[in-house]
């Protein structure tokens, strides 16, 4: 069983993420798909789930069944970006925080999930001394999810982490993939290196 990562047709071959996971890559663990060439059998042989914030929402409805079914054996998802196309009934479309500012996109840590914990989330906070980048809104918690990480005074829910009562987990991130966020380069290696981990159920 393998890591999918799903790769927009608007990427290149190899984004900027990538080469983070090239180990994983190498390996075997992970497997990366363009949507194109998607079919129901990557995630048949899934037990991991990447999906970037270029995922095209309209055209992967048509996978819905096979997201159930992957979920329903315990795979783990992590998302980012924006869902405008909820493909569970449980999943809310994403919230913008209105008029932010700066200090809306301050972060801090709720809940020490395994791939954040020891983490500082400040060093996350900016891309060159500019915030905003890691999220500016929300995708609306299901009930039971448990918030990791939050911005602004409002708490706005950026991460969170969800175990479906019918199995499965889902992180999702509302923004560009946490892994490329800050300026820190070997924050960036851990956090692409335990997110491997737990999507492949190495990490708890």
């Amino acid at each position: 069983m393998t890591i999918l990562m799903i790769q927009s047709h608007y990427e290149q071959p190899f984004t900027m993420s990538t080469p983070l996971f090239a180990e994983a890559i190498e390996s075997g663990l992970m497997k990366v798909v363009r949507e194109m060439e998607l079919t129901d059998a990557h995630f048949a042989e899934a037990r991991g789930l990447v999906t970037t914030t270029h995922l095209d929402q309209i055209g992967f409805q048509k996978y819905a069944s096979a997201v159930v079914a992957f979920l329903g054996r315990g795979g783990r998802w992590i998302y980012h970006g924006h869902i405008l196309r909820p493909i569970l009934p449980e999943l809310g479309i994403y919230r913008p925080i209105a008029n932010p500012k700066r200090v809306d996109f301050d972060q801090t840590r709720l809940y020490d999930h395994p791939i954040f914990a020891g983490i500082d989330q400040k060093k996350l906070e900016t891309n060159r001394g500019v915030a905003g980048f890691y999220g500016r809104g929300h995708n609306p918690p299901p009930e039971g999810a448990i918030v990791i990480n939050a911005l602004g005074p409002a708490r706005t829910p950026v991460d969170w982490v969800w175990a479906r009562p019918e199995g499965g987990e889902i992180l999702s991130h509302a923004g560009n993939e946490f892994w490329g966020c800050g300026d820190d380069p070997e924050i960036k290696t851990l956090l692409a290196r335990r997110a491997t981990a737990w999507l492949s159920g190495e990490l708890n």
